[in-house]
């Protein structure tokens, strides 16, 4: 059975495993995050997890039966009623529908347990399985953006009422 948890200390260790297995396959989509992300990675672990402790933002990660990681999805910058979704899914994860349940499943989450009526959401126009994910989820587009010399779209979605799907 796959689950989403909150992000915890416990987490670190699965956390960077699934960072370091995935990050040539994450970097041929989005920026790298740089070697310093992973040897700094304790303290940068305790730095999100005071952050999230304060309600700046929730992190979750997508556990397979075997507890093994299997990707993350997370709400970042939380204020005034919404957030900016994000999401990662391991290489041999993709492709199989994980991606659009999780989504889902946060935006269900974002309602029932942390109280925000909308999300953000922003990728490249090359990523076409992340554009694909926000439509089955119900995100609306609403403006192109550039990310450097990148051409993207940012994304919404209404989580009041009858205009959330996933409800």
């Amino acid at each position: 059975m796959t689950i989403i948890s909150r992000l915890r200390p416990g987490h670190a260790d699965a956390l960077l495993a699934f960072e370091r297995e995935n990050r040539a396959y994450f970097s041929a989509s989005v920026p790298d995050r740089g070697d310093d992300y992973f040897t700094g990675f304790a303290a940068r672990h305790r730095e999100l997890l005071a952050e999230q402790d304060a309600g700046l933002h929730h992190f979750h990660l997508i556990e397979g039966a075997d507890g093994t990681v299997l990707g993350r999805v997370n709400l970042v910058g939380v204020a005034g009623g919404s957030a900016e979704l994000g999401y990662r899914i391991a290489e041999r994860a993709a492709g199989r529908g994980l991606a659009t349940w999780a989504v889902r499943r946060i935006c269900e989450v974002a309602v029932t347990e942390y109280g925000l009526t909308a999300l953000r959401a922003e990728t490249t126009l090359d990523n076409a399985g992340f554009r694909a994910v926000l439509a089955r989820a119900g995100f609306e587009p609403v403006e192109d953006v550039m990310f450097g010399v990148r051409p993207g779209r940012r994304y919404v979605l209404d989580l009041r009422g009858d205009t959330f799907p996933a409800r």
